[in-house]
């Protein structure tokens, strides 16, 4: 009789050995977990040769575990995703990142991006001006914070806690108009300085504290769902974080991890920026419902370097006018 058994058998041991293992990738982010999970399964659509392991967690805390993982020699990312230019480059200096000078890259401004290819940002999250809409004034612009008329009643993130803060600090610090007199200003007109940017929309959409600064989608997205909070594009421009993107210098897939760059600049990576809610760094996508059109956001200058070289200046000078 037939043995179906030892026939099967045969035809298995003689089939050549052709199926490989899937390249992997190890993504660390500050992304939230739902963007996050979005981003990794889009890639992985996009590249099924590549399954990604990720971690993630704020930038702050990401980086204490990275710098510890460096110290005890054990596993490290291929790819950073992170929320700021201003912690890259502190990684450059550490000599923790390597160059990748993606072909995507000639869609971007080049200021979205490091010269010589360290990081790139991917979307920009800008900082604004928030307020209740029964609030009976409407600020247009950052001075209007510091009027007589909204005394007692703004709020803001607080630098020593938010890194958006801290790079709008920096920028406003260094801009002709504001400097550290404007800091001053927000002081004297009883600004209250707030952990991070969730306490600044809680405290704006309860009334508390009807006006405040606020990244951008955190509000739109709010409004979008209801919430009694309107978000301003100040007159005289806003900054930004950009999320930016950069490969680990000791990075066990480096292949892997520059498709893991191109994907996120490409049109359709951008494209899932703004299904997430934020603005593109890819001019060429649409901005998500809730946005005004692009030619109606100023982007503020920025040096990340020198807002790195001062950051702990400027957090102490931050505390000596508002108290820790």
């Amino acid at each position: 009789m037939f043995n179906v058994k030892k026939a099967l058998l045969s035809v298995a041991l003689a089939l050549p050995l052709t199926v490989q293992a899937a390249e992997k990738l190890v993504l660390y982010t500050s992304q939230p977990n739902t963007d996050a999970q979005m981003t990794v399964d889009a890639f992985m659509k996009a590249n099924p040769g590549i399954e990604v392991e990720w971690v993630r967690d704020g930038t702050t805390q990401l980086m204490t575990r990275l710098r510890a993982e460096l110290s005890a020699g054990i596993s490290k990312p291929d790819v950073l995703l992170i929320a700021d230019s201003v912690t890259m480059e502190s990684l450059i200096e550490e000599d923790l990142l390597q160059p990748y000078m993606s072909p995507e890259r000639a869609g971007y401004d080049a200021a979205l991006y490091h010269p010589e290819g360290y990081y790139y940002g991917t979307k920009m999250i800008t900082t604004g001006i928030a307020y209740h809409t029964r609030a009976p004034h409407q600020p247009t612009s950052w001075t209007d914070l510091t009027h007589e008329n909204l005394k007692n009643q703004v709020v803001m993130p607080s630098p020593l806690y938010s890194g958006a803060a801290l790079i709008h600090l920096a920028a406003l610090t260094d801009m002709d108009g504001f400097g550290w007199d404007y800091y001053q200003q927000l002081q004297a007109n009883q600004v209250s300085a707030q952990t991070g940017n969730g306490a600044v929309l809680s405290a704006i959409t309860a009334g508390t504290k009807p006006y405040g600064i606020l990244v951008d989608f955190m509000a739109i997205r709010e409004a979008a769902k209801g919430a009694p909070i309107k978000f301003v594009f100040p007159t005289e421009g806003v900054t930004a974080v950009t999320e930016p993107v950069a490969i680990f210098k000791e990075a066990m897939h480096p292949e892997a991890a520059q498709k893991f760059v191109d994907f996120l600049l490409s049109s359709t990576g951008q494209a899932l920026v703004s299904e997430q809610g934020y603005i593109p760094a890819l001019e060429s996508i649409a901005l998500p419902d809730g946005f005004p059109d692009r030619s109606e956001i100023r982007l503020m200058p920025l040096d990340a370097a020198k807002a790195l070289q001062n950051a702990e200046d400027n957090k102490k000078r931050f505390s000596e006018i508002f108290g820790s």
